[in-house]
């Protein structure tokens, strides 16, 4: 691996984490169209969200956290598998979802979680993986088509905020076969 993630370690999120996430999304929600939430979130608000990723199963949260000297630095960002949709027949495909603080940008984060995610989830009932970018955001795209997903379409003007309409590209990735045992997920 490259040496600029010599000092990052890759862990489950856990509850300790809640106000340094909740600081970190809050900033795409106040600066950016990433996210179409448009109000800022308390991390009261935020714990059901936490909450519903355990460290197992197909809805995961990992967490990237700078270590310095022997201690754990600041989060650099965050990756979540989630429920793609409420029915029960969307059980095996997940959406996921990269977020990295500001400033960490570039150093190869959102690669070092996505593949500590995908290996995570390798193991697990899983057919497919959705991701929604928000347009433009060419980092993004670069880093879905990396790890394999292919672009399935655009909802034009989706969302508004900011006075403007965002189209979102969906992204498409296979798992593997159909069911548990399938064959091993490959990385770049």
């Amino acid at each position: 691996m490259p040496s600029e993630f010599t000092a990052v370690q890759v862990r489950p999120g856990v509850e300790g984490d809640l106000v340094a996430l909740t600081d970190l999304y809050n900033h795409y929600v106040r600066e950016t169209p990433i996210t179409f939430d448009t109000a800022v979130f308390t991390p009261e608000e935020r714990r059901p969200w936490l909450l519903s990723h355990p460290e197992d199963g197909r809805h995961r949260l990992l967490v990237a956290q700078e270590r310095e000297d022997g201690t754990s630095g600041p989060i650099l960002g965050y990756a979540t598998s989630s429920p793609f949709r409420a029915k029960a027949a969307y059980d095996t495909s997940v959406e996921v979802t990269v977020y990295c603080a500001p400033g960490a940008g570039g150093r190869g984060i959102g690669t070092l979680l996505y593949k500590a995610l995908f290996e995570a989830l390798a193991d697990e009932d899983i057919h497919r993986a959705y991701a929604g970018v928000t347009q433009p955001n060419e980092a993004s795209v670069r880093l879905h088509e990396r790890f394999g997903f292919s672009h399935v379409g655009t909802y034009r003007e989706v969302g508004r905020k900011f006075g403007s309409y965002w189209d979102v590209a969906w992204y498409e990735k296979s798992l593997g076969q159909d069911g548990p045992g399938r064959a091993a997920v490959q990385y770049p």
